[in-house]
């Protein structure tokens, strides 16, 4: 069982690759597949958390461990999604280069801060994560993405600013914080409540 959350974060890169191994190939029947594994990823993200808690394996480097996957895992998702739609991208170009540097700046901050790489796992990360997920099954199966596009893009834009905040706040390195007003409790030598569920 202490294996369990180790194999659900190190799926994803399985899952990942497998995705873009199927759209470069353009196997038939790709947009369905890419869902049940799109799909699949983020179930494992959402459990690996989960379940590690509920065995109080949930340690600063397993945070770590997962944040990096997520990375990966995600740069393949982009990766299969642009050889599928590339047209889409080429439309979208400026907006995914803005969430690419936001992106590169939470790590830029929190490594110049703390010399770590960011895994705050925020609620608003979270929610971007499921708002994209949805995007992501709009543009794979019909090649655009509409208003949910630019929900995730909005709250991709927050999400990132908050975790900067998020990590100028703490006095040291934290992983697990949910926003910026948890941050600021912890500044203030404060507890924050835990769950489970989000962030136990």
């Amino acid at each position: 069982m202490k294996q369990v959350p180790l194999l659900l974060i190190y799926s994803r890169l399985v899952i990942g690759g497998a995705l873009l191994v199927l759209s470069y190939q353009a196997v038939a029947h790709f947009a369905a597949l890419a869902v049940g594994l799109l799909a699949l990823g983020v179930l494992t993200d959402v459990f690996d958390g989960i379940v590690a808690r509920h065995l109080s394996l949930s340690t600063e480097k397993l945070r770590r461990l997962d944040s990096a996957v997520d990375q990966i895992f995600w740069v393949l998702v982009l990766g299969a999604t642009y050889l599928a739609w590339p047209g889409f991208f080429a439309r979208h170009t400026a907006q995914l280069w803005l969430l690419v540097l936001l992106e590169g700046l939470t790590y830029a901050v929190s490594l110049l801060r703390f010399r770590k790489e960011v895994a705050t796992h925020s609620w608003g990360a979270k929610a971007w994560v499921l708002v994209s997920l949805a995007a992501l099954i709009q543009l794979l199966t019909t090649g655009d993405a509409g208003w949910l596009f630019q929900a995730s893009f909005g709250i991709g834009v927050a999400s990132r600013l908050e975790i900067v905040v998020i990590v100028l706040l703490l006095r040291r390195w934290t992983n697990d914080v949910p926003t910026a007003y948890h941050a600021w409790q912890l500044r203030r030598g404060r507890p924050i409540r835990r769950y489970k569920l989000l962030n136990g």
